[in-house]
């Protein structure tokens, strides 16, 4: 039998926990707040602080959970969390070449399409409202220039 602190929620609480520290004390470094309202440390600083908690949290139920008799890994389940992180990757670096909204509904369309399993006419439609709702949201609403692509979107 597994000890508690072998178990997958554990260990990936105690390096979320980590993460959420270093997140904290980076964040403590710039202004908290300015002039026009929070600064840049403002967001990151709180989600640190939720990071930790939750992650202390997880690791709490974990241990204190018993562990169900044949419990076996999902590795199909890990294999397409696994898929989505690596096209996440691959879509971070194609933000400059192709811009944001550019990016976002290929991601929307992967997800959608290849994880869900929903048709193409849903995956495109969804991914078009991603990107319409991010684009009326944060550069009409809100006048945050997102990063453009060569056609300018």
């Amino acid at each position: 039998m597994k000890s508690w602190f072998m178990k997958g929620d554990v260990v990936s609480g105690a390096v979320l926990a980590a993460l959420g520290v270093y997140i904290i004390s980076e964040a403590r470094q710039w202004n908290y707040s300015g002039p026009e309202g929070p600064g840049p440390g403002f967001f990151p600083l709180w989600y640190g602080i939720a990071m930790v908690i939750l992650s202390i949290w997880m690791v709490v139920v974990s241990a204190v959970r018993p562990v169900a008799a044949g419990a076996k890994i999902n590795w199909r389940g890990v294999g397409q969390a696994l898929l989505v992180w690596l096209v996440f990757a691959v879509c971070t670096a194609l933000l400059k070449p192709l811009g944001f909204l550019t990016v976002l509904a290929l991601l929307t369309l992967f997800i959608v399409g290849v994880m869900y399993g929903k048709s193409l006419k849903i995956a495109c439609a969804a991914a078009a409202g991603n990107a319409l709702g991010f684009y009326l949201l944060f550069s009409l609403a809100l006048n945050v220039g997102l990063p453009v692509g060569p056609l300018g979107f």
